[in-house]
């Protein structure tokens, strides 16, 4: 059986550590703890659970946080998690089989991170990460925000989920570490300009983004899933500043870079929809649904997109152009993978009064 020191940074966690900790605490062999300037009682609670607890002067640098994390690690195998994260009961039972039967060999293990759900608790947005890593090959985490680790070798896929149970709210602590890098004329790499141009769209400041993001596509040298993403998100920017024309081109430059998504598919038929062009909308909604499933797929991942929505748009498209037998069906297929939409559920008793 492998050993494993579980390797956190963290600061004014109260609320969520004890929950992160107690949920793997059976899994860790080693737990360390790096506190970066907590003024709450996380500390006290972390040494609940541990003697390794270290200070660490932040620096704005959350890869330098995690090194320093990891340079205390003393156990074959590294665990990382945020404070906010747990293991739910299923995923710890996999995890400890995975630690009875690993391959020493094995450099890294990747593992889902759900990181978002709607309320009957199916996973919304989910994306991949190198969760487990082997000590002795001394993998480094790269960039001060939005940090990469960086890893080779062989590397496992495993079905394990690490579940971000965010209970904090979202601060602008990002998007102004990236202004002050910016300020200071620090060179940005493509990554970089890919993760600013996301902190800029996700406060609002929509033409910032989108000049961010047209940045990063220039540079010609992003991961193909980043580049697909940035279309999307460049198309959403359009569209909420009202301009139609370069949101449908945005949209379709992301066939640029890979297959068609399900995600852009169903922002495609939304684009067509709103102007109630039905047989586009169709074709689009429709597109999405023969895509199969998202799995091999290590970027973000909305799943509604790969699920339920575009039969729930179909079903609109449908009953719009009077064609209530597909309406209906579509809007039964949505029902089966989530029951308590409440516009699921509505469509369901509008049908449901219709004669057969």
């Amino acid at each position: 059986m492998i050993t494993i020191s579980l390797c956190m940074i963290v600061k004014n966690e109260e609320k969520s550590l004890g929950r992160c900790l107690e949920s793997v605490r059976d899994i860790a062999d080693e737990i360390v703890v790096v506190d970066t300037g907590s003024t709450d009682r996380t500390k006290q609670i972390a040494a609940a659970f541990t003697a390794r607890l270290y200070d660490f002067a932040w620096v704005d640098d959350f890869s330098a946080a995690r090194n320093y994390a990891f340079a205390q690690a003393t156990q074959e195998y590294i665990l990382w998690l945020d404070a906010d994260d747990v293991l739910e009961r299923s995923d710890r039972e996999k995890f400890m089989e995975l630690k009875q039967t690993l391959d020493p060999a094995t450099d890294s293990v990747m593992m889902d991170y759900h990181l978002a759900f709607n309320d009957k608790g199916q996973v919304t947005a989910s994306l991949r990460r190198n969760r487990l890593v082997k000590r002795e090959r001394g993998f480094r985490w790269e960039k001060p925000v939005h940090e990469l680790l960086i890893v080779s070798g062989n590397i496992v896929q495993s079905d394990i989920a690490v579940t971000h149970r965010k209970d904090k709210a979202h601060t602008d602590r990002n998007l102004r570490i990236y202004q002050k890098r910016a300020e200071a004329n620090e060179a940005f790499d493509a990554r970089d300009l890919y993760y600013f141009a996301n902190e800029w769209k996700d406060h609002g400041f929509y033409a910032e983004a989108i000049d961010y993001y047209e940045r990063f596509l220039d540079t010609k040298q992003g991961w193909s899933e980043d580049c697909i993403a940035a279309c999307i998100k460049m198309a959403d920017c359009h569209g909420r500043l009202n301009d139609r024309p370069r949101q449908w081109k945005s949209l379709l430059r992301s066939l640029i870079y890979g297959s068609p998504r399900a995600e852009m598919c169903c922002r495609a038929g939304a684009f067509f929809l709103e102007d109630n062009r039905l047989d586009q909308a169709i074709f689009w909604f429709t597109a999405a649904t023969k895509l199969g499933t998202p799995d091999g797929i290590a970027g973000m991942v909305e799943r509604e997109a790969w699920t339920w929505l575009p039969h729930l748009q179909l079903c609109v498209c449908y009953d719009r152009s009077g064609d209530t037998v597909r309406a209906r069906q579509h809007n039964d297929i949505a029902y089966g993978y989530y029951p308590t939409h409440p516009s699921i559920v509505h469509n369901k008793a509008y049908f449901d009064r219709l004669p057969t």
